[in-house]
């Protein structure tokens, strides 16, 4: 009689716990350690450090694709390929033929050192430039309103054979196009990982509300309707959800942020990352995550409560 005494004085406690205006003290129902809530928390940190590197991979991806459309888009190069005792006499032909050009603003002659560092990738530091059959490059910054490349094409073929002029259509769009595809990815890896943690949330939601059938029952016949403890498990849930992804968040950034820099290696890299404002856009992942952990819950808790009569 003193054990059923005392069950009954805990689901009394449980009853207050749900029925009181405290929020704290509505998801006393549920249990505060166990397997549901190592899962909850692991998963929301884990999906939450995953998506800062998508988010990271999205943002850099973006600010690469606009900055070659940008930079490139008004940026022509002119390559005269001659014969030693020719190239002085064309090449100033391609200059001349450029000052006249309606649309361009500005063209210049690439100086040694310049060329030098084009070709250090490819044949190591202090290329003998002088000494190899090196083509004399001509920068050419189109202004606003542009020019017919066509047309200077044609002109260049009839004053200077061994001129040919190169817009980076070629090479520049492909680039583009390839890293606006990075960035829709990057998305994409958020969708998939919003879906993720929302499943192991769901996942972690039922087996809680299984392993409490016998509390959950005793609470029906007490008076409790479901939408009040369904609230119980979704403020327990919601909670772990942001916790965890808090954590896994600012470990996330701080991997980020100890990335080596474009410098530092060398080039390879191309600023993964976040830049100015962009730090603050890890933020709303744990805000993302206790929205999706609530949603994922209450729908969760909703269709198996009203499943178990």
């Amino acid at each position: 009689m003193k054990k059923a005494g005392l069950k009954s004085l805990d689901f009394a406690a449980l009853w207050r716990g749900l029925t009181r205006p405290d929020p704290a003290g509505t998801d006393r129902v549920v249990p505060p350690t166990g397997f549901t809530a190592q899962l909850t928390v692991f998963s929301a940190g884990a999906m939450a450090f995953l998506a800062v590197f998508a988010l990271a991979l999205a943002l850099a991806t973006g600010r690469l694709a606009e900055r070659w459309s940008t930079e490139l888009a008004q940026t022509v190069t002119v390559r005269v390929s001659a014969p030693a005792d020719q190239l002085d006499e064309q090449t100033a032909a391609v200059m001349e033929a450029l000052k006249t050009t309606p649309g361009i603003a500005e063209a210049k002659i690439l100086p040694d050192d310049q060329v030098e560092k084009l070709l250090e990738p490819w044949f190591g530091p202090d290329v003998p430039v002088e000494a190899l059959p090196v083509p004399r490059l001509i920068e050419v910054v189109e202004g606003d309103e542009g020019f017919d490349a066509e047309a200077l094409r044609l002109r260049l073929q009839g004053e200077a054979p061994g001129a040919v002029l190169d817009d980076h259509t070629r090479w520049r769009q492909p680039l583009v196009s390839a890293a606006n595809r990075l960035r829709v990815l990057g998305l994409f890896s958020l969708l998939l990982i919003a879906a993720t943690a929302g499943a192991m949330i769901t996942l972690a939601a039922k087996a809680a509300l299984a392993a409490n059938g016998q509390v959950i029952r005793v609470l029906r016949l007490i008076g409790a309707r479901d939408i009040t403890i369904a609230t119980a498990f979704v403020r327990r849930f919601t909670r772990r959800a942001a916790m965890g992804a808090a954590g896994g968040t600012v470990l996330g950034l701080l991997a980020v942020w100890a990335l080596p820099s474009v410098d530092q290696a060398g080039g390879f890299l191309t600023g993964l990352g976040f830049q100015g404002w962009g730090w603050l856009w890890p933020l709303l992942i744990p805000v993302a995550a206790a929205a999706i952990g609530f949603g994922a819950t209450r729908w969760a808790a909703l269709r198996m409560l009203r499943e178990v009569r």
